[in-house]
């Protein structure tokens, strides 16, 4: 399975916003971004305006680079965007949304999508009661997303529930923190998208990859 090795502090700084690809150390003070504003690599400090296509694949990089998604599966979720009866772009985030591994993020069982991804793949979820290790699975309405009932899988996930502060989105539900149990009430809005990306122009993503 192919994954991104890169340092992920460096896409941060390239596409100029917080990914939050590294949890709670993005909102320390040891925030890549925070300490250095340019982008990446020996030319990063020179200012430069970009073209129309340079703007519409700007927003498409944040949009992969946040759930992240590298571009053979960007294209298919956006296959599966562009079929639906639905407004695309809005289609395009509730199919991000519903990723497993950001469900499990938003739920509050992992400290961000990175680690939900890894705790997805090495099999600590079940989804109705089955296992299921692909991170990219599409969640629906009424699917109960629960932690395996292993002391490991369990510890971690309590762990992560016992720092977190605020709440799942309106079309998630944490049924229980012990056992870890999360249910999707809803499909995702344009409304319910995670704050740190709201603000994405999928417009410009829709222009760009329809090509």
């Amino acid at each position: 399975m192919a994954r991104n090795i890169d340092p992920v502090c460096k896409m941060c700084r390239r596409e100029g916003i917080k990914l939050y690809l590294k949890g709670s150390r993005c909102d320390s003070p040891k925030c890549a971004l925070d300490r250095r504003k340019s982008a990446p690599g020996m030319h990063g400090a020179k200012r430069t305006k970009l073209s129309e296509y340079g703007v519409r694949l700007r927003e498409k990089q944040k949009l992969k680079r946040f759930y992240g998604l590298l571009e053979a599966q960007f294209r298919r979720v956006f296959q599966i965007a562009s079929r639906s009866t639905a407004n695309t772009g809005e289609a395009l985030l509730s199919l991000m949304e519903r990723r497993l591994d950001n469900v499990v993020y938003r739920l509050g069982f992992c400290g961000s999508r990175r680690m939900a991804r890894q705790f997805v793949t090495h099999g600590h979820v079940q989804v109705n009661g089955r296992a299921v290790n692909i991170p990219s699975f599409i969640t629906r309405t009424g699917d109960v997303i629960t932690v395996r009932n292993r002391a490991a899988s369990r510890g971690m996930a309590r762990h992560m529930l016992q720092q977190e502060t605020g709440k799942p989105p309106d079309f998630l539900e944490r049924v229980s923190v012990d056992p870890p149990e999360g249910r999707v009430l809803r499909l995702p809005e344009r409304a319910d998208v995670d704050p740190n990306i709201r603000d994405i122009r999928e417009q410009l993503i829709i222009e760009i990859s329809a090509r």
